[in-house]
């Protein structure tokens, strides 16, 4: 098992990592839409989707892999009503179209839109 840390994403704001190796895959912890450079969050569901996706790929990069070796997704939004927005931009990224599970919650953290996590092949 490998931790896997990077700059290029957001630090845990919490008791978990950013993600972790083992038997080659990478399970990424959730990735709200931080900017790394400057812990701001951007306005709107296309511009907070577009940084978690970064997010993602900062991480997926660190461990080795990337978003055409990714097989499941789970994203969570704060208002179903941004689904099709959010696929928008999520569709650039994951062009691969893992599996994937897409879940209305209450709230996430910072009271952030969207948040989406991932399994990948390293």
């Amino acid at each position: 098992m490998k931790l896997i840390q990077t700059d290029k994403a957001p630090g845990a704001i919490g008791p978990y990592s950013q993600a972790f190796a083992t038997n080659g895959l990478v399970y990424t912890s959730g990735q709200i839409p931080v900017d790394p450079a400057n812990g701001e969050v951007p306005e709107g569901i296309a511009a907070q989707a577009e940084q978690s996706c970064k997010n993602v790929g900062a991480i997926l990069e660190a461990a080795g892999s990337g978003f055409d070796r990714v097989i499941k997704t789970t994203c969570f939004l704060a208002d179903m009503g941004d689904f099709a927005a959010f696929n928008e931009v999520y569709a650039r990224y994951f062009v691969s179209k893992p599996a994937r599970s897409c879940v209305a919650v209450k709230t996430l953290p910072k009271n952030v839109l969207c948040e989406i996590e991932a399994i990948a092949e390293v």
